[in-house]
């Protein structure tokens, strides 16, 4: 496994056009297996539902986002493509539907980027409209380790 770089930013959009963004940028671990890029970090953007580690399965055209934790969720995106998944919080469970109409996948050996752009709809409701940037690079001294 390598030692990476993970930084996340997302931005939301609720129904009222009321803004909100997040950004994190923590270390993790990257490995590679089955074809699918694995990215292994703590999620500190749920830090009020406490600590949750987060799983990023990157694909060629998919991306899947696991929380397991104080939040246990699966989040697919797939371009133009409908997933539905359960949110678990301490404050209960909800059914998360997500609507993918932008992805994009820059991926190489163990670094690279992707861009989600989904529509959000809880228990039948929609909800927001949202935008994930996420960044993964190497962590200072890895490369070397490598080579």
């Amino acid at each position: 496994m390598e030692r990476v770089i993970v930084r996340v930013r997302g931005e939301q959009k609720d129904l009222m056009g009321e803004k909100s963004s997040i950004e994190m940028v923590t270390e993790g671990r990257h490995y590679y297996k089955g074809g699918k890029h694995y990215v292994l970090y703590d999620d500190t953007s749920v830090e009020e539902a406490g600590k949750t580690a987060a799983v990023l399965k990157i694909s060629p055209d998919s991306l899947t986002l696991l929380r397991h934790g104080g939040v246990e969720m699966e989040q697919h995106f797939a371009l133009q493509e409908k997933s539905v998944s359960q949110y678990r919080t301490p404050f209960g469970e909800l059914e998360m539907v997500i609507r993918t109409d932008e992805l994009a996948i820059e991926y190489g050996t163990a670094t690279g980027c992707v861009d989600v752009g989904y529509d959000v709809s809880i228990n039948g409701r929609p909800q927001s409209r949202n935008l994930l940037h996420i960044e993964v690079s190497m962590a200072a001294g890895e490369a070397e380790r490598l080579n």
